[in-house]
């Protein structure tokens, strides 16, 4: 080991690694001791001369001051042409080269004009945002200032043009070198969210493009330095590799418990400058079509998405008149619109919900454990959103069992990302199962708590997540029966792929136990089924590959068909007589005299609205398309109509954040019924622009059935469709030109799918005969798909 090393080694230290702040003061250190001893190195080369227009300037991160104990020096001999000749130029260089390498100090070095560095920072992108650093060591300051600011000047008249370069050149190495914040043994320097990126994020800031946030991503820049600087001391090499048998050594230096503790730590300053790279580069390439598509002074494009926010620059934002600080329903309601529009929340916003938001209450309102299920089966929109959120610490005071989880690593061959990763990713695969399950909302909350008890100290995450969902569960106020199939299906969400991988599929012991741990409900088993796929797919090639998928589906389907005879825990759906419902004395002299009596009930921001009319053909269309013409979401309804009155209460969400009118809907349905239809032309112009509603996502089609047995006197047809603007209208348009009356329904929505079921007569009355009921089956499925 050579004097330099040694006493850079020294400098480090070990004894104050854990100490805070001792990072930024080792490297002060370890700068000044570069530059101190290179100045003596061009000292000696000089020889006592004096050389005009020559210095030796540092790029990198010797010239950042970030350097760690044993990292490599990047350095440039910068000189004027019309100084030293070629030869002695090159002479004068060896004379400062060679002692840098028999010190042992790992050496990348270029000689290079003013003119050279300008043209090869307009030819190599990488060495354009390395020479932006250019820092004077020694020698002429102002052939180095001079080369800086000409490169500075460049950089910034060419950044529009360099820009989508630079995201191709981002984007390859990340996908090359893969996500810091999920790798066992990750590349400190080169992987996403490592400390290539803050480069990126400087070039971006020096280009005057955009801003770049400081705060927590700087803290997280400083936390991965040290954990550099740790590798150096711990390798006695100048690595940016943690492998794993360096990692115990590693967090000891530091001060961790444990190497996972030290992962964990890591993955969360990764995360910081990931997402900080991300957004910055996202808004700078905004920023660039935006000004090249623009003809006069620029406005503020707002596109409005509902509930106060609007599109801005390829981000979702709060409008001016939103009111954070007496809506806790607020961030759930900007995420599920953000995550559903596929855009994240600018940072402006998530700092303000994160910080002006009051907390929910608990148990919370229905209104938010809607929008929650819909926030989770926002499919692929939905990592970016939860990101942000997470980061902002709003998920925490959601669900604060999730810190526990949070960047934890996961130490096998199978998964592929941290425990909270994968939970997110899970629930993103189980989206796109929504269809194939009766409750997609449960579907959803298990997904998303189903490894939550992988925590320290747990010996079965299985059990231990069941406690932590229970609990949780509990304090969003998910109803008894509800919690329990959750808790259960995260206490067996291993089960199905253990006995199909592990046990005989056909043997009726199997079928029995897996029968056991769904409680013999079908139902249960479907949900199980999803999350089992879904679990597996999130983890990576490895835990779902067909073998495992034929396994798990040989062993469903038998345990379903030993389920089949069984009943299900909903029974049909019972209609009153119009004497036995709670009607008032006004309410039935109302529609004695031909008008609607319709009342409105606010509760937890939600709306429900009960509408009692004379039944007539095409009253459900009618009140449904009313209703969505006026910006309501219907979330769920039962529809009766007894003894020639329709007796309807329908439970909507208002994006817009205004409550129903019970006379403007009463005057509207009066109109409608007359003949005139303009109070629906809201909802056609909302249906030509294509709105979708805040909890609809993109699945499989539209699933239509009817329900054998169901009822006596009518026929009972389930329809299982995305939600969206007009359905309930479209679907009841569709039963009308069958000539079919719609008896009663139960309608309801689940994480933005609908689970509706209408009994349906002919006209005259009576059930429909075989070929009529597949007729309007057919019909209810091409109407929802848009066919």
């Amino acid at each position: 080991m050579t004097d330099v090393t040694s006493r850079r080694l020294d400098l480090a230290g070990t004894r104050t690694f854990a100490t805070p702040g001792a990072g930024q003061t080792r490297r002060r250190a370890l700068a000044e001791f570069g530059f101190g001893w290179l100045q003596e190195l061009w000292r000696d080369a000089c020889a006592g001369r004096r050389h005009e227009g020559v210095a030796l300037a540092a790029v990198g991160s010797l010239a950042r001051g970030d350097g760690g104990p044993l990292s490599d020096y990047d350095l440039v001999l910068v000189h004027h042409p019309r100084g030293l000749s070629g030869k002695e130029v090159g002479a004068f260089a060896d004379k400062l080269w060679y002692p840098v390498w028999d010190a042992g100090v790992r050496l990348d070095h270029s000689v290079r004009t003013v003119a050279d560095c300008r043209a090869v920072a307009s030819d190599d992108l990488s060495a354009a945002v390395g020479l932006l650093d250019l820092t004077h060591v020694a020698g002429d300051a102002d052939v180095v200032n001079a080369a800086r600011s000409t490169v500075a000047h460049d950089w910034r008249a060419n950044a529009r043009t360099r820009l989508g370069e630079m995201q191709e050149s981002v984007v390859s190495r990340h996908a090359r070198q893969g996500d810091l914040a999920h790798l066992i043994e990750p590349d400190l320097k080169e992987a996403h969210g490592g400390l290539r990126d803050m480069s990126v994020l400087r070039a971006l800031t020096a280009a005057w493009l955009t801003d770049r946030p400081h705060g927590e991503v700087d803290q997280a820049y400083e936390r991965i330095l040290d954990v550099r600087d740790a590798i150096h001391v711990v390798t006695g090499r100048g690595r940016d590799r943690l492998t794993r048998d360096d990692q115990d050594a590693c967090a000891a230096l530091l001060g961790y418990t444990d190497a996972d503790d030290l992962l964990t730590d890591l993955s969360t300053s990764a995360r910081t400058i990931a997402y900080a790279v991300d957004g910055t580069l996202r808004r700078a390439m905004q920023s660039q079509r935006a000004r090249t598509l623009r003809v006069g002074p620029r406005r503020p494009q707002l596109s409005p998405l509902g509930y106060g926010l609007y599109r801005h620059d390829g981000e979702a934002v709060l409008g001016p008149s939103a009111d954070l600080s007496s809506d806790p329903v607020t961030p759930l309601r900007a995420a599920v619109v953000a995550a559903r529009g596929g855009i994240p929340l600018s940072p402006t916003t998530l700092k303000n919900l994160a910080a002006q938001a009051p907390p929910l209450p608990e148990p919370w309102p229905e209104v938010a454990r809607n929008l929650f299920a819909d926030l989770l089966a926002a499919g692929p929109g939905l990592v970016t959103v939860w990101e942000g959120l997470d980061l902002a610490g709003v998920i925490e005071r959601w669900i604060p069992e999730w810190k526990a989880v949070r960047s934890r690593p996961q130490r096998n061959a199978v998964h592929r990302h941290t425990v909270d990763r994968h939970l997110v990713e899970t629930v993103v695969a189980a989206s796109g199962m929504v269809r194939d399950v009766a409750r997609p909302d449960l579907l959803m909350l298990a997904a998303v708590f189903h490894d939550i008890g992988k925590v320290p100290g747990s010996q079965d995450h299985s059990v231990t997540g069941a406690d932590l969902a229970d609990v949780a569960l509990l304090r969003m106020g998910v109803s008894d029966a509800d919690r329990r199939t959750v808790v259960r299906l995260v206490r067996e969400h291993l089960t199905l792929v253990d006995l199909a991988t592990r046990r005989d599929p056909e043997d009726p012991a199997t079928i029995a136990a897996l029968s056991e741990a769904v409680d013999g409900s079908a139902t249960t088993l479907d949900l199980l089924r999803a999350l089992t796929e879904a679990d597996a797919s999130a983890a990576g090639p490895k835990a779902w590959s067909d073998w495992r998928a034929g396994l798990v589906t040989r062993l469903y389907d038998a345990c379903r068909a030993a389920l089949a005879d069984r009943t299900e825990e909903e029974g049909p759906l019972v209609v009153e007589p119009i004497e036995l419902l709670p009607l008032s004395d006004d309410a039935l002299d109302r529609v004695a005299s031909g008008e609607p009596y319709v009342t409105v009930t606010s509760l937890g921001g939600a709306h429900r609205v009960d509408i009692i009319d004379r039944d007539r053909a095409g009253l459900f269309a009618d009140t449904a398309g009313l209703l969505a013409a006026h910006g309501f979401v219907v979330r769920s309804a039962i529809v009766r109509t007894v003894d020639g009155v329709a007796v309807n209460e329908w439970w909507v969400d208002s994006p817009g954040n205004e409550t129903p009118l019970p006379e403007v809907i009463s005057r509207d349905l009066t109109r409608v019924a007359s003949g005139d239809r303009s109070p629906l032309g809201k909802l056609q112009r909302r249906k030509s622009a294509g709105v979708r509603s805040p909890g609809s996502g993109s699945v499989d089609s539209t699933r239509a059935m009817v329900i054998s047995s169901a009822s006596d006197t009518a026929t009972v047809i389930e329809v299982r469709a995305t939600d969206r603007p007009g359905l309930l209208q479209d679907i009841g348009i569709t039963l009308a030109r069958a000539s079919l009356s719609v008896r009663s329904a139960h309608i309801a929505t689940y994480a933005g799918q609908t689970l509706d079921t209408f009994y349906v007569t002919e006209f005259g009355g009576g059930q429909l005969a075989p070929a009529r009921a597949a007729q309007a089956v057919a019909m209810i499925i091409d109407t929802c798909d848009g066919a």
